[in-house]
């Protein structure tokens, strides 16, 4: 069984940082992309970053590339790091994971998590 243990979300005002973690058991890990997921409010869920299984291979939504910083720690441990946030990234964050490292889009990410509600605003 996947299981999921997302952390960090909270109320920060535009220009704020938080630290989103997220902890995945139940999976090998050495085989699994591990990504963030916006769910923007009147929006669609969007891949925001994710991190590839084995090279550190790393991809960023244009909306968040040299703000977020994705990258894996220890204990089965992905972390986004989001600097300088704005209106525009408020919404609930998804963490998901997927087999190798396929285009991310949801339909490609098997397992999901409960999602952290990150809100920006002054």
């Amino acid at each position: 069984q996947v299981q999921f243990v997302e952390s960090g979300g909270g109320l920060v005002q535009p220009g704020g940082s938080l630290r989103l973690s997220c902890e995945v058991s139940g999976i090998p890990w050495n085989y699994y992309a591990v990504g963030w997921f916006l769910h923007a409010p009147g929006k669609e869920r969007d891949g925001i970053s994710c991190i590839s299984p084995t090279d550190g291979a790393k991809y960023y939504d244009t909306s968040v590339k040299g703000r977020f910083t994705i990258s894996r720690g220890p204990k089965n441990t992905v972390y986004l790091q989001m600097r300088n946030l704005k209106p525009e990234d408020t919404g609930v964050y998804y963490c998901a994971v997927a087999e190798g490292f396929p285009p991310m889009v949801v339909a490609t990410y098997a397992y999901w998590g409960q999602g952290v509600q990150v809100n920006v605003s002054s």
